[in-house]
């Protein structure tokens, strides 16, 4: 759990040390943004490929080596001289995070059954999400604090003492478990798959930056071929008695399909609120990086404290659970807008506390829940594959969350400055969120039925 918060920390924490990261360094906009871009993007790219590289070598093996070349990665970003270096160097700690990062789900899988499993989940639903909310938070109060005169460094440095913590808690107590089987690394599909990927997902986190040049749409465009032949090939491999990076049988469950649609616009939603809602504070009410991270606090405290009593809760609601989440993330979305629509140019960061609090309270009930679901009937030998799909489902969610809001965000504010052209804006753009949100709670009574149904059989 602490590699957990440590890989979901550092997509969000650079966020609100970009001001200082670009006077220190004399960053453009654009190269700080990479400094947040770049490891959301390698990270993404690389999650089934980790996944697999666990179900060959073995899960407490990857898990270490991808921790330890994410702490080092650490190091060396916490002491880059220049914007070059640093994105350079967030690159590869985002490579060493998805290293690590699948193994975490494959080893509650493998090592934990019924109740077990379901406080395992729990725990980590509520550890990323977590790390999400307060990555800003901690991110504004070591800005904030400037720790002996070293500005934002101290946001990859923190990561030195956990990382050598928790690689000495894995070494000691992490059970030695791996895939039943020993599948080989199908080399063709990771460049395809990696290939396909870099053409979706570079365009979509750097393409808004750049003003949607030629490139950007045709960088898309390239990524749809690549995808149908990656699909082609692990059929091919597949049909031939191979073992392709993503078992066609594993995209041919239900609950699993249902349960990655829901985490690509569960993320999307998220995401995108999220960066908006940093933008909003910061730029349009003019909060400080540290007043901005703070009203993300209730969110994450119900969230926090939602998905820790959610192990009490579940035996009396089971899969409902996912209905009765997601249904107030809505709900909280939607008082989310109606409270901006009534206060208007008056709003102010307090005013909206309510709302995320029922937005924390509703995704506190149904992240870890939805692991769970979407992940049963799949084989222990594909564990590893499975939750690298399942996470690079979300991180494209996120880059497609973030781009679609932003846009919407941007267009709107135009050239505006004032008050009140920045809360229009932000209210434009809750609509849409609000949409991804609904769209998200359209896709839980799928997933509830296949997956209750496929526990009864099991």
């Amino acid at each position: 759990m602490a590699a957990t918060f440590m890989a979901m920390m550092d997509s969000y924490i650079v966020n609100v040390a970009i001001p200082s990261i670009r006077s220190d360094l004399g960053a453009s906009v654009s190269a700080a943004e990479m400094t947040v871009g770049g490891y959301i993007l390698v990270y993404g790219l690389f999650l089934v490929t980790g996944g697999r590289l666990g179900d060959i070598v073995g899960y407490k093996r990857m898990f270490l080596a991808g921790l330890g070349l994410f702490t080092v990665a650490s190091l060396c970003c916490g002491v880059a001289p220049s914007p070059e270096t640093l994105i350079a160097f967030r690159c590869f700690q985002g490579f060493a995070a998805a290293l690590f990062f699948p193994q975490i789900l494959s080893i509650i899988q493998t090592s934990f059954e019924g109740a077990r499993r379901d406080r395992a989940l729990a725990l980590f639903g509520a550890t990323i999400g977590l790390a999400a909310i307060t990555g800003q938070l901690i991110g504004g109060v070591l800005v904030h604090l400037d720790l002996f005169g070293w500005g934002w460094r101290p946001i990859f440095l923190v990561n030195l003492p956990l990382g050598l913590a928790a690689i000495a808690g894995a070494a000691l107590t992490m059970p030695g478990v791996r895939s039943p089987q020993r599948p080989r690394l199908d080399l063709p599909g990771v460049g395809l798959l990696t290939l396909a990927l870099l053409l979706l997902s570079f365009p979509l986190a750097e393409g808004r930056t750049a003003g949607w040049p030629l490139w950007s749409y045709a960088m898309l465009v390239a990524s749809v071929p690549c995808f149908v032949a990656f699909g082609w090939w692990q059929r091919r491999l597949s049909d031939g008695g191979g073992q392709p990076l993503i078992s066609p049988p594993l995209l041919r469950l239900r609950a699993y399909r249902s349960g990655n649609a829901l985490f690509f616009a569960f993320f999307a939603c998220n995401a995108g609120l999220f960066f908006v809602l940093a933008v909003q504070l910061q730029s349009g009410l003019g909060y400080s990086a540290l007043e901005s991270g703070l009203l993300f606090a209730p969110l994450g405290i119900a969230f926090t404290a939602t998905s820790m009593a959610l192990p009490r809760i579940m035996p009396r609601l089971g899969l409902h659970v996912l209905t009765a989440g997601y249904g107030l993330n809505a709900l909280g979305y939607l008082l989310l807008l109606l409270t901006t629509l009534a206060v208007g140019d008056s709003l102010s960061g307090p005013i909206l506390i309510p709302a995320l609090v029922i937005i924390g309270v509703g995704q506190g009930l149904g992240v870890s829940p939805l692991l769970g679901a979407a992940l049963t009937g799949v084989p222990p030998q594909e564990a590893g594959s499975a939750a690298g799909v399942l996470e690079t489902v979300g991180q494209l969610g996120m880059s497609l969350g973030i781009t679609l809001v932003g846009l919407v965000y941007f267009s709107t504010l135009g050239d505006g400055m004032s008050q009140h052209e920045y809360v229009h804006a932000f209210t434009v753009t809750l609509v849409l969120n609000l949409a991804l949100s609904l769209l998200a709670l359209a896709f839980v009574p799928p997933l509830r039925k296949t997956a209750a149904a496929a526990q009864a059989a099991h």
